[in-house]
């Protein structure tokens, strides 16, 4: 049985701001559909109830506050470092380098977010014990050679393993490795 693939916008009027969030929630979440609307009329236009998660924009939010209401639980705000009061909804300073706000999606990934939607389809039952080792080291930032010699297996045995976790995963850059095994908790975000 196939899985539908989640949906999420961004709704942001600044086009490198809403790429650069695309870019880095495509890397995340490879298995998404993710649309950008520089403006509320387009998501309106488009089929605004389908989507699992919403990246509004402060002004976008605030101008229409009733419709993000009714979808509290989808959503979440992006600030440009101040942070407005908002009572449980989420923010996303799009203000900070771009390895802190991978970390700050994780995190409101991790928080309150998981419960309020259905889980991902998990990749990681595909992925053997000594596959997910060898993604742990890579994520640690050991090379290959490194690897072999830690897990006392041959240098070809772990480019095998990595050539059959990036097929599995669809994640060929090491910071989409990376940012898969902290968000399966294989590694913490610190030690990244």
């Amino acid at each position: 049985m196939e899985t539908a693939s989640p949906e999420i916008a961004i709704l942001e009027p600044n086009t490198l701001t809403a790429l650069g969030l695309q870019t880095i929630l495509e890397e995340m979440i490879p298995n998404a559909v993710i649309r950008t609307f520089s403006s509320f009329g387009q998501l309106i236009d488009d089929t605004p109830d389908m989507y699992a998660h919403y990246f509004v924009s402060a002004n976008i939010y605030f101008a229409h506050t009733a419709f993000f209401l009714e979808r509290r639980p989808k959503c979440i705000v992006l600030t440009a470092g101040e942070q407005p009061l908002l009572n449980g909804i989420p923010t996303l300073n799009i203000c900070m380098p771009q390895e802190r706000l991978v970390k700050a999606i994780m995190m409101l990934r991790k928080t309150g977010h998981e419960s309020m939607h259905r889980p991902l389809p998990e990749a990681a039952d595909e992925l053997t014990p000594r596959e997910i080792e060898v993604l742990v080291l890579l994520t640690k930032g050991l090379i290959n050679k490194e690897i072999a010699e830690k897990l006392h297996i041959s240098l070809t045995t772990v480019i095998s393993h990595r050539k059959n976790i990036t097929e599995k995963l669809g994640i060929k850059s090491a910071s989409g490795l990376a940012i898969y095994a902290v968000m399966h908790g294989y590694v913490e975000a610190d030690q990244v």
